[in-house]
């Protein structure tokens, strides 16, 4: 199977609906050499196809194992920054959260393993674009709950991040508001417990 096989299951997919994102995720996990060809059609990002790859990739990563991204982690963070689609970044900006996530998890992973500081740094400076650029709140909140989780390893992101809460979030929707309320508690008592 190649990425043109791949590239025609994913424009046939019409609407991110469960039952088309699962269809597409399960050819892909039945041949799981296409997965390069996932991330590779995801940034290519004057492609709109590669909103759907985003979907697809991102349905992986959440419903079933986050562990077929790390192959690809140089790609996917060195990339990350250059999506240009709302409906592609979202499904990355999630994917960034699960890598947060797992990487500051008490359960051992191949995440703690594989997640350079490269990687990490690459994830953090593209959160801080996605919160000072017209995003949608899903992006935001995602990106919010990384850059705090980030923050508890690198001392600089916890006093930009809630520099950035109130000056900008908190004065957006309803839903940044309360997520920006929730991450700044968050950033509180974790200064509250390291001092």
């Amino acid at each position: 199977m190649s990425i043109i096989f791949l590239t025609q299951e994913l424009e046939k997919m019409g609407n991110p609906k469960r039952e088309n994102r699962e269809r597409v995720a399960n050819i892909v996990l039945e041949n799981k050499k296409l997965i390069r060809y996932l991330v590779a059609i995801t940034f290519d990002v004057d492609n709109k196809t590669s909103i759907k790859a985003a979907w697809i990739l991102e349905w992986i990563c959440t419903h079933h194992q986050l562990d077929y991204i790390l192959p690809h982690l140089d790609e996917f963070t060195r990339n990350i920054e250059n999506l240009k689609f709302d409906s592609a970044i979202r499904p990355c900006a999630k994917i960034c959260e699960h890598l947060a996530n797992a990487y500051f998890s008490k359960k051992e992973n191949k995440v703690k393993e594989k997640l350079s500081i490269t990687h990490i740094n690459s994830i953090v400076e593209t959160g801080f674009d996605w919160l000072i650029t017209p995003q949608k709140i899903a992006v935001r909140a995602y990106t919010m709950n990384t850059l705090y989780l980030f923050g508890l390893k690198k001392s600089w992101i916890h006093p930009e991040l809630k520099h950035l809460i109130e000056t900008k979030i908190i004065h957006q929707s309803k839903g940044c508001k309360a997520r920006g309320k929730y991450i700044l508690d968050l950033i509180e008592k974790h200064q509250k417990t390291t001092l």
